[in-house]
């Protein structure tokens, strides 16, 4: 659905195991707006996280697995807080955790923009 949010994972294995891991968080577009390619998704999204590495990606996983622990589906969650965690890891820095309070003040602010 447009305006929707979601993660698309991708690896390249060989004989040894793993060699190369991507993990996109992406929003649906909305016909008429800018977006970014990825591979074998049609036609983009607009990029929220894009990381390589399984270092980077393992802690992606474990973020989101914070964030539902928080009883919030990551796809609900604030758009800002991927971008957050895309530039934070990107320099290999730790992201600030994604809180109620700051799932309430996305909500709030959602309400009044949309």
């Amino acid at each position: 659905m447009p305006g929707s949010t979601f993660a698309f994972v991708r690896w390249t294995s060989n004989d040894f195991g793993t060699i190369l891991s991507r993990f996109d968080i992406l929003r649906a577009i909305i016909p008429g707006q800018r977006y970014s390619t990825v591979p074998w998704v049609s036609p983009g999204g607009e990029s929220l996280l894009r990381l390589a590495g399984w270092r980077k990606v393992e802690r992606v996983l474990q973020l989101i697995d914070a964030v539902e622990s928080l009883r919030i589906d990551p796809a609900d969650a604030a758009p800002e807080y991927w971008h957050h965690v895309h530039n934070r890891l990107s320099v290999n820095e730790t992201p600030r955790p994604y809180t109620r309070a700051r799932h309430q003040a996305w909500l709030r602010r959602r309400r009044m923009v949309f």
